[in-house]
């Protein structure tokens, strides 16, 4: 961004013409229709099942557990960056994690995904965050060069794992009740 960008109010404008601004509640609706979109091409479509509910609850409701940036061009939303916080035992140290980057087709290559994360960059350094990480399809070379070409690197010798659905309720019916000893579930 440098010297052609401004801020304002937690906004950020270029002479590209594009804003980089908070989500706000009203943004829930095209936030879940952002993310179809990812999903779409990321071949993941069958997954996408997020409301805009389910956006308005979880990012602005009672107990945020996420935040997010978009992307306007002309007033149309183009674009988003949604992280949450991370802990690191290692560092002792807080990060964020960003879960989804997208930018529509038509407006890629103008600077707005990098905005968005150099977004995500500066309010994690002004909370005193250590690091910023993410996970990408390991076929999706356009966004590998691009996280490359900006420092990022990978972290090869890690593979996440993950438990849901069902998996994860079999998982929480083996959780302890409160009081009782880990022992007594040996055996």
């Amino acid at each position: 961004m440098g010297e052609n960008a401004r801020t304002m109010t937690g906004s950020t404008s270029s002479d590209s013409g594009f804003l980089i601004r908070p989500a706000q509640a009203e943004d829930s609706a095209a936030i879940a229709n952002l993310v179809r979109e990812l999903a779409i091409y990321e071949k993941l479509e069958q997954f996408a099942r997020a409301t805009a509910d389910d956006f308005r609850e979880h990012l602005f409701g009672a107990r945020p557990f996420a935040l997010a940036f978009m992307a306007e061009v002309g007033g149309e939303l183009v674009g988003f960056a949604l992280a949450f916080p991370t802990f690191s035992t290692f560092r002792g140290q807080p990060g964020l994690y960003l879960e989804d980057l997208y930018v529509k087709p038509e407006h890629r290559g103008k600077g707005i995904g990098k905005a968005l994360l150099a977004k995500l960059a500066r309010l994690a350094r002004d909370r005193g965050f250590g690091r910023l990480e993410w996970s990408v399809l390991d076929w999706n070379e356009p966004s590998i060069g691009f996280y490359r070409s900006l420092g990022a690197r990978p972290l090869d010798e890690w593979t996440v794992y993950r438990i849901d659905d069902d998996a994860l309720d079999r998982l929480a019916a083996l959780a302890p009740e409160e009081g009782i000893p880990m022992s007594s579930l040996d055996g």
